[in-house]
């Protein structure tokens, strides 16, 4: 709890940066004290390396997450809804209350530089996680029911500064965002690969997407892991249907 007074306290004063101070001090009287233990996970600390703390990766999530909703020049009420129902099914509803003051004051902000963020994270990450995060952020532009173009093209930005490649990042979107060769585009290959191509591309996608590698307690989660993996098992079906493949 001090570490978000402190990046509240901090933010007052010198804005983002002095967040980021007042976080990671607090922090380091939270952990003497021992405020957090047996505190919940995120998802996406089971796939960063060990020298990304909690307080390191949340306070660079929320920052993402403020980037994307006001992508298209308005704050989504829905958008904010679905960071929050994230942070409470993960945290619980009172850490989540304090973790979300904390991201109300960072979304006030002006401008925050998603390179800086995604530098940090693409450095201290695995790959794996860039992915989910991906996924997650599309999940919030997909919260008030329409993903606009603003909103791709700032995704599609963050994902070029998390060093995911651009076939990943398309083959993400079209999960979400529905156009011509869909099914081709989940599974990451063009409409022209041979059909040994099109079964080892789903071998593998499945084997990416498949909801025992979400390595998570987070019930909504593996329920996003689970809708993920069917739908690459029916943009598989799809192209089976259309090939007539066994």
């Amino acid at each position: 709890m001090i570490k978000w007074l402190g990046a509240i306290v901090g933010f007052s004063f010198r804005g983002l940066s002095g967040a980021v101070l007042g976080f990671f001090a607090g922090s380091i009287i939270d952990s003497f004290f021992g405020s957090n233990k047996g505190s919940a996970r995120s998802v996406f600390e089971d796939y960063t390396r060990p020298n990304v703390t909690a307080a390191d990766f949340e306070l660079n999530l929320l920052s993402l997450c403020s980037i994307v909703i006001k992508a298209d020049g308005q704050a989504s009420q829905s958008e904010m809804d679905y960071v929050r129902q994230y942070f409470v099914s993960t945290y619980g509803k009172d850490k989540a209350n304090a973790i979300f003051r904390s991201f109300n004051e960072i979304n006030k902000k002006g401008q925050i530089s998603a390179q800086k963020v995604c530098t940090f994270l693409a450095q201290r990450t695995r790959y794996e996680v860039r992915l989910q995060l991906l996924h997650f952020l599309f999940g919030i532009a997909q919260a008030d029911g329409n993903i606009s173009n603003p909103e791709v093209q700032k995704i599609r930005e963050i994902a070029g500064y998390l060093r995911v490649s651009l076939n990943e990042f398309e083959s993400i979107k079209a999960m979400f965002v529905k156009s011509a060769n869909n099914s081709y585009k989940i599974l990451n290959i063009e409409k022209s690969a041979t059909d040994a191509e099109v079964k080892k591309a789903y071998r593998e996608m499945a084997k990416k997407y498949h909801p025992d590698r979400v390595n998570t307690k987070d019930e909504a989660i593996k329920k996003g892991a689970e809708e993920k993996f069917k739908q690459v098992q029916e943009a598989y079906e799809t192209i089976q249907k259309e090939r007539g493949l066994n």
